[in-house]
């Protein structure tokens, strides 16, 4: 799972992720987060910790690269990225290439430069600038999978004060990937991919 910010897997998977580390017993999760310093590197690692709850083989690494500001540093977040990884994943979560935030943008990108023949499931994040688009993959959550998201989300105390950083936003948009599925909970997560090879 590749974030540009903490609070970015969270909100664009983190319903999927509760449901994959209870349904699939060895599952393992890496968690890099780009924009990671200070508190919002803190609430990272905390918010992390919480939903990996000390299972084997999960982790979180955070960088600290400076927050909307990831394009002039193109570069050194591709080396990032493109980083050894401790192991060869099966799934890769992450933002849109058409993201209307840069810093999503440019990861969405540089994620597909780099894990060329890997599965890419691309979240959405709900933002002022309204580019949610038309997901392609759906993955239904329960409503103590939606609770508990929101839970994790209530880690970020320094986004509080963001007019659309709250439950009723994130419960809302998974309710209307929700009903787009058929979803027989009525919640779901939903994702863009480009290419998946079967």
């Amino acid at each position: 799972v590749i974030g540009a910010h903490s609070d970015d897997p969270e909100i664009g998977c983190g319903a999927t992720l509760i449901r994959l580390l209870r349904e699939v017993p060895d599952i393992v999760v890496r968690f890099d987060v780009l924009c990671g310093r200070d508190m919002r590197g803190d609430e990272a690692v905390a918010s992390a910790n919480k939903l990996f709850d000390g299972r084997e083989g999960c982790e979180i690494v955070t960088h600290d690269f400076h927050d909307a500001h990831l394009p002039a540093d193109w570069s050194n977040v591709k080396l990032a990225v493109s980083a050894t990884w401790p192991f060869e994943p099966d799934l890769v979560l992450t933002h849109r290439p058409d993201d209307a935030h840069q810093d999503h943008r440019l990861l969405g990108e540089i994620v597909g430069q780099t894990f060329r023949d890997h599965l890419i499931y691309h979240f959405e994040i709900a933002k002022y600038d309204g580019d949610l688009g038309q997901p392609n993959v759906f993955a239904p959550a329960t409503k103590e999978d939606v609770e508990a998201k929101c839970r994790l989300l209530d880690t970020f105390v320094s986004q509080r004060d963001k007019h659309w950083f709250d439950d009723e936003t994130f419960k809302g948009l998974m309710r209307l990937r929700g009903l787009e599925c058929a979803s027989p909970t009525g919640y779901a997560e939903a994702f863009h991919c480009r290419k998946a090879l079967l």
